[in-house]
């Protein structure tokens, strides 16, 4: 049995290598028909398949680029998203007053753009005409003075952390009108403390009162003495005051912010936010601005 099992794997080798020589001689004489066209389209198939080979690995590489910054594009998103809903959480809190002031100067500042427009185009006129060199224009002169102060206003999340005993009825719109109300008080004091140290008669007083920072003075509503003026001159240069914007008890007289149960309890919730401070300097009760921590 061995030696038959052993004679049929020998004739199926040499059977296979015979097919073998047979397909190679076909082979050979399928080469030797056609030897100079079988060369050129193997060489235009070798340089197809080498260019094809190149646009799968430039893919590859764009895939693999487009796929490393996904990351880094869902983190800009993420964090366009979030100052989106910063913007308009600020927009949301900042209170109606002040956007019809800023609304206001707007409309001021494009009014005087527009008037001084055509007076640029007749100046470049007349040059055109006199053909002569225009006088270089004198830099602009920078405003010196105390910057106004700062309106830091609360947020919803501030007036829901408080206790309920202490928010009462107030809402965010009270709140944040009476901060616009004691930043007016703050810089009126200001303005006065600024005002050169002479001696003012009553009419300069009243030629005062027509200037642009009138307008606060009004709000105000007290008639501002010498005394009173030096009263605020050392108050604003007693320690802990000193380069700090401030206002008087005495200065509360509305529009939105007055001397009632529902501004001593604004008084209180934003003492207890750090929007302010108290001291009493003699009798006078003085209130800080104070920044947020």
């Amino acid at each position: 049995m061995d030696v038959k099992g052993a004679g049929s794997s020998l004739d199926s080798i040499i059977s296979s290598f015979n097919t073998r020589i047979t397909e190679l001689q076909e082979l050979v004489i399928g080469r030797n028909m056609y030897p100079a066209s079988s060369i050129t389209d193997l060489s235009a198939v070798d340089a197809s398949l080498k260019a094809m080979e190149l646009q799968v690995q430039a893919i590859k590489d764009r895939l693999r680029e487009e796929i490393e910054a996904i990351p880094k594009a869902k983190k800009l998103i993420d964090a366009s998203l979030r100052q989106q809903k910063k913007l308009q959480s600020m927009y949301s809190h900042v209170p109606s007053n002040l956007l019809d002031r800023v609304a206001a100067s707007n409309l001021g500042s494009s009014k005087s753009l527009m008037s001084e427009t055509p007076k640029q185009c007749t100046n470049h006129d007349n040059e055109k005409l006199e053909e002569e060199p225009a006088a270089p224009l004198p830099p602009p002169k920078e405003k010196k003075g105390r910057a106004p102060p700062p309106l830091w206003f609360i947020t919803v999340d501030e007036l829901d952390s408080l206790s309920s005993y202490m928010r009462g009825r107030l809402t965010l719109e009270k709140v944040n009108a009476s901060i616009s109300d004691m930043a007016m008080y703050a810089e009126a004091n200001a303005h006065l403390i600024a005002a050169p140290k002479k001696k003012l008669a009553e009419n300069i007083w009243e030629k005062a009162l027509m200037m642009p920072t009138a307008e606060i003075l009004v709000i105000l509503g007290s008639n501002h003495t010498m005394n009173h003026l030096r009263e605020l001159r050392d108050i604003a240069m007693t320690e802990g005051v000193k380069g700090k914007y401030f206002f008087l008890e005495t200065d509360i007289k509305g529009p939105s912010l007055k001397l009632d149960n529902t501004g001593k309890a604004i008084l209180t919730v934003l003492r207890h936010l750090g929007r302010l401070s108290e001291i009493r300097i003699g009798h006078h009760r003085v209130i800080i601005l104070s920044k947020p921590q």
